[in-house]
């Protein structure tokens, strides 16, 4: 198996930089054992204008088989692949990914102790593999290529035999990248894409694999087209493992969108203004965040904390002294701990924050007596019929002093000219509601329940359609106990058990 990177320079940025980017010195030849053969780094040519770094993998098809490493699709025994003689040794595979991760381990991860500032360079790029296993053919090898922002993605099939061109070709395919990429991003590429193309692995599909296909594809695999595709692949078509991964990948897509579509909406209503003006995800916190000044809030409700954005600004004010984070997806609390590097935080900052899995659909004990609760950009994405359960659980159950829910204004629709008519700003919103909707729904869950509502603005108010995002802040009543009855139920009635709707 063999590929070569290639790139070129100036005497004031030498192509020779590329040793240091893989760690490797272009004036040796290296050798480094893996677990099924030998891969050796050398550079055919090292100059100021021009340098190519070579990995050749030579594969032991006998360590192969006798390690009972020879396995296919979901780590189930593959014929092709637990015989002595077959096209591993000779085509680029997951064999090859793995040496790639293996030799250039501090290439991948962006690391460079000597020259720190080189690994976040663009620079020219010239990746070749001479024989590339493509089930798929050379539209696939385009489908996974084009949109990572090569200039050239050329892919020529290998005959099946030269001498009998009748044959047709073979399932091979010769490939040359050519681009200005980080270097760590063309590796990262290849270490996915290259079992994706030959839709196979040599060893068992673990659950660590699709923490190894998250941490590859950062920065790129979320918003690639094919990246369904790309999952099931790479683990090989194991469904469970691919739900996973997508999945977790979706929370990615937001969380780099800053919690939702509708964030490259807002941001892409004018360009020149998008320039000038302040995110409306950043708007959005900073008016939760006053609302919560003013109720003099100190211990915080965040309920569908998602990625944990608001927690995190949250516990930048220490007048906050504790802030619950509660999401039903436990893949979400998760990122939100590694946003908030729980691990590394100190124990008087980690003692002021918990993150706990629940659902606003249930009634929960643990969610009673805190100073205020926050829904940002919740209540849409539950189907209507679910709401009052919300409602409940917060206003009945938990009843903070204040409540604060925040939810798009369907109004303001109309101003992003990318929106098409009639469509809702994220798949996955169940409704959007107009001003007098959402006022009037406020109206009566404060009546229910004895609050008061009043009504904030969040972003530029538009005189015709209003602000893009409508904020209802909720204050109890000073006195509720005999305000109605349904106020005296509420305070007495019991938490449904698991599972029962509220």
């Amino acid at each position: 198996m063999f590929l070569t990177i290639s790139t070129t320079g100036t005497p004031e940025r030498p192509a020779t930089d590329l040793g240091f980017l893989l760690h490797k010195h272009p004036g040796r030849t290296q050798a480094f054992s893996t677990s099924h053969g030998t891969a050796h780094v050398f550079y055919p040519e090292a100059t100021a204008e021009r340098c190519t770094a070579a990995l050749l993998l030579e594969v032991d098809p006998v360590a192969l088989v006798r390690r009972g490493q020879g396995k296919g699709r979901g780590g189930a025994p593959d014929a092709a692949l637990a015989q002595y003689v077959n096209d591993r040794p000779y085509a680029a595979s997951s064999l090859l990914a793995v040496a790639l991760s293996g030799v250039f381990r501090s290439a991948l991860k962006g690391q460079c102790t000597a020259r720190p500032e080189l690994p976040e360079e663009r620079r020219p790029l010239r990746v070749e593999i001479p024989v590339l296993p493509a089930r798929g053919g050379a539209a696939l090898v385009h489908r996974l290529f084009d949109p990572l922002g090569w200039d050239l993605v050329d892919v020529e099939p290998v005959p099946l035999d030269e001498q009998f061109p009748e044959w047709g070709d073979s399932r091979y395919v010769r490939l040359v990248l050519e681009g200005e990429l980080r270097l760590a991003d063309a590796l990262r590429q290849l270490y996915v894409l290259l079992p994706v193309l030959d839709d196979a692995k040599h060893y068992w599909i673990a659950p660590d694999e699709v923490d190894k296909l998250l941490r590859a594809g950062d920065g790129w695999l979320a918003s690639h087209p094919e990246h369904g595709l790309i999952s099931s692949r790479y683990l090989a078509r194991h469904k469970r493992l691919t739900q996973d991964a997508l999945e977790r990948l979706e929370l990615v897509r937001l969380a780099e969108a800053d919690g939702s579509e509708v964030e490259e909406i807002d941001n892409a209503v004018d360009d020149e203004a998008a320039e000038r003006s302040v995110p409306l995800a950043v708007q959005r916190r900073e008016a939760i965040l006053a609302a919560l000044r003013g109720a003099g809030a100190a211990r915080v409700l965040d309920l569908g904390c998602g990625q944990g954005q608001l927690v995190q600004a949250l516990l930048k004010e220490v007048s906050f002294t504790e802030i619950v984070g509660m999401d039903v997806s436990v893949r979400a609390l998760n990122m939100a701990a590694k946003r908030l590097r729980l691990e590394r935080m100190g124990e008087r900052q980690s003692s002021r924050v918990t993150l706990l899995q629940g659902s606003l659909a249930y009634t929960d004990k643990r969610l009673a007596g805190y100073d205020a609760a926050v829904l940002s950009e919740v209540i849409e994405h539950l189907d209507l019929e679910r709401l009052p359960a919300l409602e409940y659980a917060v206003f009945g159950s938990a009843r903070p002093r204040t409540v604060l829910v925040t939810t798009p204004n369907v109004e303001y629709n109309v101003r992003w000219e990318t929106l098409p008519a009639g469509q809702v700003r994220h798949g996955d919103h169940r409704f959007e509601w107009t001003r007098a909707e959402f006022r009037a729904w406020a109206d009566g869950v404060a009546s229910r329940y004895g609050y008061g509502v009043e009504f904030v603005a969040v972003g530029d108010d538009d005189p015709e359609v209003g602000p893009p995002t409508q904020m209802a802040v909720f204050t109890q009543a000073d006195t509720d106990t005999d305000s109605d009855s349904t106020t005296t139920d509420i305070t007495t009635t019991e938490t449904p058990k698991e599972g029962e709707a509220a």
